[in-house]
């Protein structure tokens, strides 16, 4: 791996109280740059263990965990605390007195109802970048209501935009609202970090899950907001560039995205009718805009003659954006994020690198997601708490350790 062994957020402290995935993608960002992240979960664990199968480890065993909480936790430490309690409340406490960052996704009002309202946390805490994910705010007609990514992906008009055009909206096939959330929230503690640099003192970084998925509306959002009209859906298409969409060749789909004209008339030439380009109809992209069904029955036979790998190669030498549609195995398997360093191994653990490229202090992976309270008792001590009173806070029941209870 290339880099000076560095990393840019060494020292930094991060709890994270987050679950599922918009937080956990944060902090697992944080952590792969270096921060010392403590992910605190309930008696209960966080549910994505149980979002199975696949499972990785020993039906039953004690390291059995899903794929997908896998690969959203690498790197952290694990503890696990009852935060229901007057006790566990109070280890959180004692935790967020050298904890640099916060970062929760709990249902609006639920730190507040534990004692740890936004001003106390700030009173008690000033330095602290409190980091706070929910699906549409803590206020407005829709605050505190609860939201998944396909919820807001509805809401937010996400899945309006997406499918066919004879067929209905569906829901894009990753959780993008989630995990733009996730990489929001990454951003916007960063900044906040950097501000503290001047002024001593943390601050709110708010996320919601539907900011993140209005935000996703371009160009839809900015063409309703020019003239007011909504477009219909365009499967794989491009509602403003033409040809921008997916093609059967002989061997299965290939995408082909041309962006001006140029590129057009090389396309028309490489398909065996250069006669395209010189068609009124097709000349420029506005013109290709208004005539997109005609055009796509002029190239749909013509990328049919071709098998899909071949012909992508030769539009790409043309500087003709175009890529076989690949699959999840085909994508992960590809010669390119080989060369990346997309997919990543380390001691057993494989996982999907960090998509943030720095040369001299890269993001590294260090460890697999810890057991469920397997560093309990040191983060404790190192929260200031003697053995006696580890000891109690494990016997209570208030804090977990791994293999006790």
């Amino acid at each position: 791996m290339r880099g000076d062994g560095r990393q840019p957020l060494a020292g930094l402290r991060v709890l994270d109280l987050s679950r599922v995935l918009a937080g956990p993608l944060c902090t697992q960002m944080l952590a792969d740059h270096g921060a010392d992240v403590v992910k605190v979960e309930p008696p209960g664990g966080d549910e994505t263990r149980g979002w199975g199968p696949p499972f990785l480890g020993d039906e039953d065993g004690p390291a059995r965990v899903s794929a997908y909480y896998q690969n959203l936790n690498r790197n952290k430490r694990n503890i696990v605390l009852d935060l229901s309690g007057d006790g566990g409340r109070a280890l959180l406490g004692r935790l967020l007195r050298s904890a640099d960052v916060l970062v929760e996704n709990f249902k609006a009002g639920t730190l507040a109802r534990w004692g740890w309202p936004d001003e106390e946390l700030r009173t008690r805490f000033p330095a602290l970048v409190h980091c706070r994910i929910t699906g549409f705010g803590t206020d407005g007609p829709m605050g505190g209501r609860p939201g998944y990514d396909a919820v807001l992906q509805a809401y937010g008009g996400l899945m309006s935009v997406n499918g066919e055009a004879d067929g209905d909206p569906l829901r894009v096939g990753v959780p993008v609202v989630d995990m733009v959330t996730g990489i929001l929230a990454f951003s916007g503690v960063l900044l906040a970090l950097h501000e503290r640099n001047s002024s001593g003192l943390g601050q709110l970084v708010d996320c919601t899950l539907l900011d993140t998925a209005v935000g996703l509306l371009h160009p839809h959002s900015a063409g309703w907001l020019a003239d007011g009209r909504v477009r219909p859906r365009t499967g794989s298409a491009h509602p403003s560039i033409a040809p921008y969409d997916s093609f059967e060749a002989a061997d299965g789909p290939l995408f082909v995205g041309v962006g001006n004209d140029r590129q057009f008339a090389a396309l028309a030439g490489l398909l065996d009718a250069p006669e395209l380009a010189a068609d009124p109809r097709f000349a420029t992209n506005p013109d290709r805009v208004r005539n997109v069904t005609a055009l796509r029955a002029e190239l749909a036979p013509r990328f049919a003659r071709h098998r899909r790998a071949e012909l992508a190669g030769r539009l790409l030498d043309e500087g003709i954006p175009a890529s076989p549609v690949h699959d999840v195995a085909e994508a992960l398997s590809s010669p390119q994020v080989a060369h990346r360093g997309m997919v990543v191994e380390h001691d057993g653990y494989r996982g999907i690198a960090t998509p943030i490229g720095l040369t001299r202090t890269p993001g590294r992976v260090r460890g697999a997601p810890r057991p469920p309270g397997a560093d309990t008792r040191a983060v404790l001590r190192e929260a200031g708490l003697d053995e006696a009173e580890i000891a109690a806070a494990l016997t209570e029941g208030t804090a977990r350790a791994a293999g006790e209870g």
